[in-house]
């Protein structure tokens, strides 16, 4: 039987509101109690308020119907909704209220789904009915806000520009979510543009949705551009999401907020339904607090779609049955060879990440595990990168009359304020949109003795879709140095195959040249900055199609962090700078 809106109404005003500190009812006042005095706060810590004098967690998160819902993986969770200890309209409700409480602080999430409590309550439904989709039925999850829902949400981007313009339909990536059972909850705050509009920005600020922040420190770089995905999952805000990955838009902000981040193989994940940077780098990977949490969303997002011909390089490469069959423990560190490209990537690391790191790389070979040191890329000194295009996705928009990229700038030039279309107005954007104005003036052309795509500029050509011989001389170049010229040739080292290169994400280059690979990575926490309390990770990398492998190995390293008690892993947020806004954010 269908459910009536006034049904789902009901319920959600019935069981969304309550409470998690709550375990018992609150007792109906009677005549006699003062109406007023009902209402009034009695308790404002630790739930309601920041605790300025308590040293640690500031923000606690209250219990769900007496359960710890606090960093509770997919397993726990399904374990509970399976025995009726919490339906899925309770568990959105919590997370809602983890929302209310921390999320003025940080700002990830951009947008709610309104029609969240009826897509909970007929998972519900089937739940009580023996139907059970698979690991993700009934979890709640956001998506990047270049991530098209066609439902009553918005995309945009981020931009006022895109503000009521409709989409032609679910991204594919999207639609899989649903299938499986997962609840979209809401749109994440994001970079604007995903970071491609300007030289010098804010990361993780948009004009529509302003400043996102990483819980670690609220006054530092969050990473980007899917800052909104990842803090959220960081602050227990939701269970997973997806963020899109150009040139480490997933590995940066995973890392930085002391998550796991896969960044597949350009192909595995559909682009379709995606506001576009690269046909050649674009792609759709997931944030979550365990590794198996991460492969769960993979397994549910991968897969052919017609939409996108990239995804048919899929086509004998994927496993049949889903990637969770490779999720291992520490013994599986026996034997394994790691490689460590030492001055390609290690060298330019942070010398206190260093340290932390190689710690870390010895409690894996007291696992079992050979580390070769000097695994390196041949061609790391020369390699470069670049972008793709949105005309097309543009063009499938209704009800808007943005159109093309002149169209973009024009918008943020007559909406300053906003949208800092000019240098020097609006802090967040402090060169303007000069990536874009260049792009426009010369119509993305790359000129015959121009050094290959090697400033924003230049990465905007695919992006615009001007791409001419020289353009595709540059991406031959690129490729063979980034694949075979690059990664693969690491991995092969004097005759020994290695099994994955261990590399620092926080230093740029890694995901950099991944990136141009279309190559997958996997992050993985592994510690924090002394300094600034923000986290960083540690990150495994090898070929195409590989992700059995790196699944394997990250899920090992994560066993060993776990039963080894060492403190290179993921630790709870500590909420640094909470009450400081700074605009734009520090970059340390």
């Amino acid at each position: 039987m269908a459910l009536s809106y006034t049904t789902v109404v009901l319920c959600f005003t019935s069981l969304s509101f309550i409470l998690p500190r709550l375990t018992a009812a609150v007792p109906t006042p009677s005549f006699k109690t003062d109406l007023a005095d009902s209402q009034v706060l009695s308790d404002a810590f630790p739930y309601y308020f920041p605790d300025e004098e308590e040293e640690g967690n500031l923000f606690p998160m209250p219990f769900c119907n007496g359960l710890k819902l606090e960093e509770a993986t997919i397993d726990e969770i399904q374990s509970w909704l399976s025995h009726g200890q919490l339906n899925s309209i309770q568990l959105c409700a919590c997370y809602l209220q983890r929302r209310e409480q921390t999320d003025q602080y940080i700002n990830t999430v951009l947008e709610l789904n309104p029609d969240w409590p009826m897509i909970a309550m007929q998972l519900d439904g089937e739940r009580q009915a023996g139907q059970v989709r698979g690991p993700l039925h009934g979890i709640p999850f956001l998506v990047k806000d270049n991530i098209a829902s066609k439902d009553k949400m918005q995309t945009t981007s981020g931009s006022w520009a895109l503000l009521g313009s409709i989409v032609p339909r679910d991204a594919h990536v999207v639609s899989q979510l649903r299938t499986a059972g997962a609840i979209l909850l809401g749109k994440a705050t994001l970079s604007e543009w995903a970071d491609m509009r300007s030289n010098n920005y804010s990361e993780g600020y948009s004009g529509r949705g302003g400043q996102a922040r990483s819980p670690y420190n609220l006054t530092v770089n969050p990473g980007g551009s899917s800052s909104g995905s990842a803090g959220a999952v960081a602050a227990n805000i939701v269970t997973f999401a997806l963020g899109t990955e150009t040139d480490g838009s997933v590995i940066n902000p995973a890392e930085r907020n002391a998550l796991v981040g896969i960044k597949p193989t350009v192909g595995l994940t559909s682009r379709a339904g995606v506001i576009p940077e690269s046909t050649h780098q674009d792609t759709v990977g997931t944030f979550a607090r365990t590794v198996r949490d991460a492969v769960y969303a993979l397994d549910a997002i991968y897969g052919v779609d017609a939409r996108d011909n990239y995804t048919q390089g899929q086509v004998g490469q994927a496993p049949t049955g889903g990637y969770t069959q490779f999720l291992t423990d520490k013994n599986c560190l026996q034997g394994a060879v790691f490689g460590l490209p030492w001055q390609s990537f290690w060298s330019l690391a942070d010398p206190g990440q260093v340290d932390q790191l190689t710690q870390l790389i010895q409690l894996l070979k007291d696992a079992g595990a050979t580390v070769i040191n000097g695994t390196e890329l041949p061609n790391y000194e020369s390699i470069v990168d670049f972008y793709n295009n949105i005309k097309s996705y543009l063009s499938e928009l209704d009800n808007t009359n943005i159109r093309s990229l002149e169209d973009i700038v024009q918008y943020n030039i007559e909406n300053v304020g906003s949208e800092g279309g000019t240098p020097g107005i609006n802090p967040a954007f402090g060169s303007g949109q000069d990536g874009f104005i260049a792009s426009v003036a010369t119509k993305g052309a790359l000129h015959a003795d121009a050094q290959p795509l090697s400033t924003l500029h230049s990465l905007l050509t695919e992006f615009l879709g001007y791409m001419d011989e020289t353009y595709y001389q540059a991406l031959a170049f690129c490729q063979h140095s980034t694949r075979a010229g690059g990664i693969d040739a690491a991995l092969q080292h004097n005759g020994t195959k290695i099994s994955a290169l261990l590399v620092p994400p926080d230093v740029a280059q890694t995901y950099q040249i991944a990136a141009q690979a279309g190559y997958p990575v996997i992050t993985i926490p592994a510690g924090l900055n002394s300094a600034s309390g923000m986290p960083f990770g540690l990150a495994l990398m090898n070929t195409a199609w590989s992700e059995p492998i790196l699944i394997r190995y990250a899920s090992a390293i994560e066993d060993l962090q776990r039963t080894s008690g060492t403190r290179f892993r993921r630790t709870v947020p500590q909420w640094l700078g909470y009450n400081q806004r700074n605009i734009p954010v520090i970059n340390a």
